[in-house]
């Protein structure tokens, strides 16, 4: 009779025992990880300033890597500018291939995009004018719209760092 008293009850002890088993008791699983750079045990891991910055401070303490209005609501094309900005960056790091020490920068105003980079000064002057007119006149053929390089050079890569970790 007892065993036929504990199968009755059975179902109702399966029901409150996963119900309990349910509540989670470890740490926070909805932790915000991206664009933080783990701190290394030497501290010996360079961060440029860009980089140095988390991604909640950005418009606090940093801009944005790229600057249009086709995000806003009603406006025609939000994922060609988003290629294009890639297919730019992209660009710009296999022409000056080795040479490009921060992230490139790109800004839309209007019909105008402005790109912005800070460069090593591996080669002559005469090659990087070269290679500023050939990226200028490429992209400007490529989007229809003016193009204008605004680059810094420097002579060392530890320039652009901003901190260890």
């Amino acid at each position: 009779m007892s065993l036929l008293q504990n199968i009755r009850l059975m179902p109702h002890f399966a029901a409150t025992l996963s119900a309990r088993r349910l509540i989670r008791t470890t740490a926070v699983s909805a932790k915000s990880q991206s664009g933080r750079y783990k701190i290394t045990p030497k501290g010996d891991r360079p961060l440029t300033y860009e980089m140095a910055n988390p991604p909640h401070l950005i418009a606090h303490r940093k801009a944005w890597n790229s600057w249009n209005t086709s995000n806003l609501e009603g406006e025609l094309r939000p994922s060609q500018t988003m290629l294009e900005d890639e297919f730019i960056r992209r660009f710009m790091t296999g022409t000056w291939h080795g040479l490009v020490l921060s992230e490139v920068i790109i800004k839309r105003q209007h019909n105008h995009v402005r790109i912005a980079a800070i460069l090593r000064r591996g080669i002559t002057p005469r090659k990087m004018y070269f290679l500023i007119g050939y990226c200028e006149e490429l992209l400007a053929y490529w989007l229809q719209c003016p193009v204008t390089l605004e680059l810094q050079t420097t002579e060392d890569r530890k320039d652009v760092i901003f901190k260890y970790i």
